[in-house]
């Protein structure tokens, strides 16, 4: 029996009919493919009459297939999928063809582009004769959701899930939580004290009966898949025992041993052998680093042992490996500051008095290094003029292409601390001044009002090279001031530079563990920039705070409360539907190579030791193919993506010349 199919061609307002004749395409698709049987165009099809128009058509008409030309499926597919289930056809025998981002906005040629329209309809068309009704897969959801960073995305999220009642998991690799928020001073613009408007959400993460927190721990290996994730957890040696400790610190006290603190203080102050990072650290108990003890030195000392009253300190303990179980995973990882030396015309770690934006934020900290006082590295001298140096390592083809975000406004409050606290000229070197945010432009004009100092254009060098006498014993900034439209020569006696942010070091291969993907930049890849920033590719997994992009801390908490409210939305239906769109392997034909074991991106097959064959974990699958490619015996094949399906696509989209093949053939029996 022929199949009736009814093709809808978009306008999308001027996107595509702007290139494309549309009207053109809808007719040429009645009047020239085989089983179609409606075939309209209108302005939106995505709009309610749009549905409507496809809900009508396919009772009056009785379609068994709808095929749209429209924009891309990763926006509207749901969409048209929807108005077809409405109208009692199974969604999965609607097919999408993109003309938007695959003619409309790359072609130049009207003609062409009408060409190469028609040859995408029809190849939608002959495919969607070859699909075959799929139904969604349900999938039950445990309450337990893994949080991976405790930093304020990470918190947020946390505190959002527990006070709804679920238990949460929360794995930090640092000693305590709160992330890069607990370095800060104060925060941009309304200059209130970071530790002040963070500590009591640590320390309520900390006491709340629903988190448990797995600090000085790493993410090991994740298993299955949405619903149901198996999670191993390496907890390191403290070297304290948790359940002993009550966080006196006579144990910090008395160690003997002080060296420099490349966490917590970016390498600008001290800490003790055992440490907690800060006061108000969550939890409250001390780490042994092992690199820098005494006694794992060289076997002597152990006067933290000898000292500790609950005899809390253990020598010999070592990692735990911890499995947990949860329904859903929220990463808020975070980020790390660009290495300045990676710059060396800046003259970081080469001139003492260039400094890194976080070893400001910690000198500017009252609970910091020199007790909030800004003072050059001689830790005595309050420098006279400073100089402020944005865009180091961002916005730079050589290093980040991408905007930092935060810095612009991180430079304006390092400006108002300067001017609060010094009587020192203040110089802000910037290329674009970005204050897009609610309360960030006002910021900007109180900075100007305060008397900084700002030079529009990118600094070339930092150097202590004197030409002049006013140079001798200064750091002179090399810039072309673009406002003037000449070069200057700025003395100064510290230099600030606003580093970029970047990912983790180690995100691409947290990324590899939960089977999703990074952007060229290192970025987790959200599933949609616009309509879905918060989930990813991996249905279960989602995205908080910097670790998916640059941003401040509302964008950061508000992040963490989506993905929050994401997660509650699967718990609380207690099912979650997951597309069918999967690869299915014929166990009775398969021969155990393993080779799609190794090549599937989502870890979504597993071996079987007993059968000696290979199976797709359903609920992990994505379907995009790579193992049916693959596989050398070709028994794996994808739902929804047969070889039938690609092939009269293929076909389809050659329509001219097969057309004109077939008019030979024909001239030929005649003659």
């Amino acid at each position: 029996m022929a199949e009736r199919v009814g093709v809808y061609v978009c306008h999308c307002g001027s996107n595509i009919a702007g290139m494309v004749d549309v009207e053109q395409v809808a007719k040429w698709a009645g009047e020239n493919l085989e089983d179609v049987v409606v075939s309209r165009d209108y302005k939106f099809m995505c709009s309610s009459l749009g549905q409507a128009m496809i809900e009508e058509d396919i009772k009056k008409h009785n379609l068994s297939r709808v095929v749209v030309g429209a924009c891309s499926p990763h926006l509207h597919e749901k969409t048209f999928r929807k108005a077809c289930e409405n109208a009692g056809l199974n969604p999965y025998l609607c097919q999408m063809t993109n003309l938007r981002e695959h003619v409309s906005w790359v072609s130049r040629d009207r003609e062409k582009a009408t060409e190469k329209a028609r040859a995408l309809v029809a190849a939608a068309v002959e495919r969607v004769k070859q699909q075959e009704p799929l139904k969604p897969l349900s999938v039950d959801v445990l309450p337990a959701t893994l949080v991976i960073g405790g930093g304020i995305a990470g918190l947020q999220a946390t505190l959002e899930l527990a006070d709804a009642g679920y238990p949460v998991y929360v794995v930090e690799r640092r000693p305590s939580i709160g992330g890069h928020m607990a370095q800060f001073d104060k925060t941009f613009p309304t200059l209130d004290c970071s530790a002040c408007i963070l500590t009591p959400k640590m320390s309520e993460a900390g006491q709340h009966p629903n988190v448990t927190l797995y600090t000085y721990s790493e993410v090991e290996e994740v298993s299955g898949s949405v619903g149901h994730f198996r999670v191993k957890i390496r907890r390191k040696a403290r070297m304290v025992s948790e359940d002993k400790c009550t966080g006196c610190g006579i144990c910090v006290e008395k160690c003997p041993r002080k060296v420099v603190d490349e966490d917590f203080e970016a390498g600008f102050g001290y800490r003790k052998a055992i440490y907690t990072p800060f006061p108000q650290a969550v939890p409250r108990i001390p780490v042994i680093d092992v690199d820098s003890c005494i006694w794992f030195e060289r076997q002597k000392c152990r006067a933290c042992e000898k000292l500790c009253p609950t005899n809390a300190i253990d020598f010999e303990q070592k990692d735990e490996i911890i499995e947990l179980e949860v329904g859903n995973i929220i990463v808020a990882t975070g980020w790390n500051m660009f290495d300045c030396k990676r710059i060396p015309q800046y003259g970081y770690g080469r001139l003492a008095n260039v400094f890194t934006a976080l070893e400001f934020e910690r000198m500017c900290n009252a609970a910091g290094p020199t007790n909030g006082k800004i003072l050059l590295r001689d830790g005595k001298t309050e420098p006279k003029t400073v100089a402020i140096v944005h865009c180091v390592g961002s916005r730079d083809s050589n290093h980040n292409e991408y905007c930092s975000g935060i810095c612009c406004m991180a430079a304006l409050k390092f400006g108002h601390l300067v001017l609060e606290k010094t009587k020192a000229e203040v110089y802000s070197f910037y290329i674009d001044m970005r204050t897009n945010q609610k309360g960030y432009e006002e910021f900007y004009h109180r900075l100007l009002e305060e008397g900084m100092h700002f030079v529009r254009g990118k600094v070339a060098e930092v150097t202590d090279a004197a030409r002049r006498p006013d140079e001798a014993g200064k750091l002179i900034v090399q810039v072309e001031d673009t406002l003037l439209g000449k070069q200057r020569r700025i003395p100064v006696d510290m230099v600030i530079l606003m580093g970029a942010l970047e990912p983790q070091a180690d995100a691409k291969e947290l990324g590899l563990k939960l089977g999703i993907s990074c952007s060229m930049a290192g970025w987790y890849t959200e599933r949609h920039p616009k309509l879905d920033p918060v989930a990813t590719m991996t249905d279960g997994i989602f995205v908080a705070g910097t670790c998916q992009g640059p941003k401040d801390i509302p964008a950061s908490v508000a992040q963490g409360a989506a993905a929050a409210a994401r997660v509650m939305g699967m718990i609380t239906k207690g099912k979650v539907w997951i597309e069918p769109v999967v690869a299915s392997i014929d166990e009775n034909r398969c021969s155990g190579c393993r080779i799609c074991n190794n090549l599937c991106p989502y870890n979504a097959i597993e071996f079987d030791e007993a059968k000696g064959v290979s199976r797709v974990i359903t609920a992990m699958c994505k379907g995009c193919g790579t193992c049916v490619a693959a596989c050398p015996a070709g028994v794996i094949s994808g739902s929804h993506f047969s070889n039938d399906q690609v092939f009269a696509e293929i076909e389809g989209i050659l329509w001219d010349a097969l057309h004109e093949e077939k008019k030979v053939e024909s001239e030929a029996v005649a003659g």
